[in-house]
């Protein structure tokens, strides 16, 4: 996505100076050569309040240009209002000598005029110049105040945009919402690769951030916790001091396994935020990973678990530790509440741990104060509803309650998580704890009965995974006029026998997947070879069929469109149409690269080591983007199961002697 920049200056002829040659010669050009999308406010392609979108370029906008070559009112303005709302990310330029104290220390660049308007002898060096400021602005340290307001009070926090989303409705939040709108469609339909390629082409650079990280957070949803971390670090990258994505990115260390970092991480983030309960949390969270890891091996029986644990009872009072603390600072913090709550209950269990009878009964009362008040805003506010403090009443049950309190609890909670894994999967590992422990045996096989209908229920491809995924791209039949010959008509039999012998070699067969676009040539000899051998197929087209079928088969003639018909109407034939699934294709992007990455992102969500990519491929770049090339490099630096029919060989070598 592109940086975003706009620039305030005067508009017209203002003092010899023609202030929109300035902008359509100098600026725009300049900027837009580097890769920018630059915006002016009397550009607004549709009516409305042009103060208003004034005051949203200037708040969100990446980079703000501020022409200060003389004494305008509405300038100096609209700089001081940048200057309010952001720490960094200011230009300034000039054409004549001189400039106000109160920025003078800040870098102005000057360019050059001419009668009036930019110097032709000087525009391109002038150019290049503005748009290596524009690279080295946006590339310096992101905690460098270039405001002289943050400067003065550094103390003082930027507007939050989480908070300015829910209160203020234009284009820019317009675009994001129904960009989240896919998102949320990939989700429940647990499309993983629609949530990548979204991820990278969120509507607008100026909501990266927030962008990557709702990605990251509905792909923890779906499970794909790899993923997840992908888009968590790059939303860091540009933000690094966010602390929803710092947490954010602690819990998928601790979901991937990878404890030791994240306790570095949690301890530096703690130094950041003492004061804050989730940090707390999640630290505890870590603490009883390793607690849980110190007993809990395959083939021990629930006696030997149990025992095993009580002997580790020093790791377990490390892990209440910090529950404790965030529960402590914020006892609205349910979360750190009854993670305190339960691990004291099992110290209790485990070693009879009366001394800390008192704490259990302050902890649990404080508990469910704090879910009733939650349950409470969700009924007035009617909201959507809470899962989370729904199943903390339902753990709060298992707990103390009966059988039937436990059964009615969990269904209120499962209720709210019907389509949200992650979150069911979560209460599931929780109760399973209990269960090893042998901690309340028929109030957690009640709980655990709810919990196991209700992921039943939801469709979840990691119950039907494929034994291996095959991927493909190759080049298409050769249209009768082009000039050098690439996959010429009578070379399809070689094709097809070549295409044949590798899946053979693969071992494709009626458990595995097979992913490909449907073009005339590679693509469609690849597919019916799958399908001969009985493999599952997913086609991906980049537009509409009748679009693509024009563009892709049907220039080579009707037999080809005969068999592309009849590999989408097979039986174990998915199409997909990314219009549909992922919506319009966005100005910057090109529709076969974004093709060839949703295949790709898909097939990987499926299991990096069981990808196996085949290409037919002349090993050189093709006629445009999103070619064989930019499938075989996307797919190399993921995975390593690459096979190359080279066509040079298969084709053109001439024959053995």
């Amino acid at each position: 996505m592109a940086t975003h920049v706009f620039v305030v200056m005067p508009f017209g002829v203002k003092e010899g100076v023609d202030f929109n040659r300035v902008y359509t010669d100098y600026i725009r050009p300049g900027l837009c050569a580097a890769g920018y999308e630059v915006f002016r406010a009397d550009e607004a392609r549709e009516a409305g309040n042009i103060r208003t979108d004034m005051f949203q370029e200037l708040l969100l906008a990446d980079l703000v240009v501020a022409d200060l070559s003389i004494d305008n009112p509405n300038a100096w303005y609209e700089l001081g209002v940048r200057h309010a709302l952001r720490r960094r990310g200011v230009i300034q330029i000039k054409c004549r000598q001189g400039i106000p104290f109160d920025v003078s220390t800040d870098r102005c660049l000057s360019y050059h005029l001419k009668d009036g308007a930019p110097d032709p002898a000087f525009l391109a060096a002038d150019r290049t110049a503005l748009a290596a400021m524009a690279n080295d602005t946006m590339a310096s340290w992101r905690g460098r105040q270039v405001s002289p307001v943050y400067q003065t009070l550094p103390d003082l926090d930027e507007p939050c945009f989480d908070k300015f989303i829910q209160h203020k409705s234009n284009e820019f939040w317009e675009l994001f919402r129904d960009w989240q709108a896919r998102i949320a469609i990939a989700v429940s339909k647990r499309q993983p690769g629609d949530i990548m390629v979204l991820a990278e082409q969120a509507p607008t650079r100026v909501l990266a951030m927030q962008a990557l990280r709702h990605a990251a957070e509905s792909l923890r949803t779906l499970g794909q916790f790899a993923f997840a971390l992908e888009q968590i670090d790059k939303a860091l990258a540009i933000k690094p001091d966010d602390l929803k994505s710092r947490h954010l990115k602690a819990t998928l260390l601790g979901r991937l396994q990878r404890h030791a970092e994240a306790r570095v991480w949690l301890q530096e983030l703690l130094e950041d935020q003492r004061d804050n309960a989730e940090s707390w949390a999640l630290l505890g969270r870590v603490d009883k990973d390793a607690w849980l890891a110190s007993w809990r091996t395959p083939g021990k029986t629930s006696a030997e678990m149990r025992a095993d644990a009580a002997d580790e009872e020093q790791g377990l009072r490390e892990a209440i530790e910090p529950y404790v603390e965030g529960f402590t600072l914020d006892p609205a913090h349910y979360y750190s509440g009854i993670n305190a709550l339960t691990l004291l209950y099992l110290l209790n269990h485990l070693v009879d741990g009366e001394s800390e009878a008192e704490l259990r009964e302050s902890i649990a009362g404080g508990v469910r104060w704090a879910v009733a008040c939650a349950l409470a805003r969700e009924r007035k506010t009617r909201e959507r509803e809470d899962f989370y403090a729904r199943a903390t009443q339902a753990e709060l049950a298992v707990l103390t309650g009966d059988a039937a309190s436990v059964e009615k609890a969990c269904k209120y909670a499962a209720a709210a998580g019907s389509t949200n894994w992650f979150a069911l999967q979560s209460s599931r590992e929780q109760l399973l704890i209990l269960r090893d422990l042998e901690f309340r045996p028929d109030a957690v096989a009640a709980a655990l009965k709810v919990v196991d209908r209700a992921l039943a229920k939801i469709e979840c491809r990691e119950l039907v995974l494929p034994r291996k995924v095959i991927l493909f791209s190759g080049h298409m039949i050769d249209a009768k006029k082009r000039a050098e010959p690439r996959f010429p008509a009578d070379k399809e039999p070689i094709a097809r026998r070549a295409i044949a012998a590798k899946l053979g070699e693969i071992g494709a067969g009626p458990d595995d997947l097979a992913m490909s676009s449907g073009a005339c040539g590679g693509d469609l000899l690849f597919a019916e070879n799958c399908l001969e051998r009985g493999l599952k197929l997913e086609l991906y087209l980049p537009f509409e069929t009748p679009r693509f079928i024009e563009e892709s088969v049907a220039f080579a003639g009707d037999a080809w469109r005969a068999r592309f018909m009849s590999v989408c109407r097979n039986a174990s034939t998915r199409v997909r149409i990314m219009s549909e699934d992922l919506g319009p294709i966005p100005p910057s992007a090109n529709a076969f690269e974004r093709n060839n990455l949703w295949q790709l992102y898909t097939a990987l969500s499926l299991g990096f080591d069981k990808v196996h990519f085949v290409c037919l491929w002349n090993r050189r770049g093709g006629d445009g983007p999103g070619g064989t090339q930019h499938m075989h490099d996307a797919v190399k630096k993921r995975s390593g199961n690459v096979h190359v029919l080279d066509t040079n060989e298969l084709f053109f070598a001439p024959p053995s002697q």
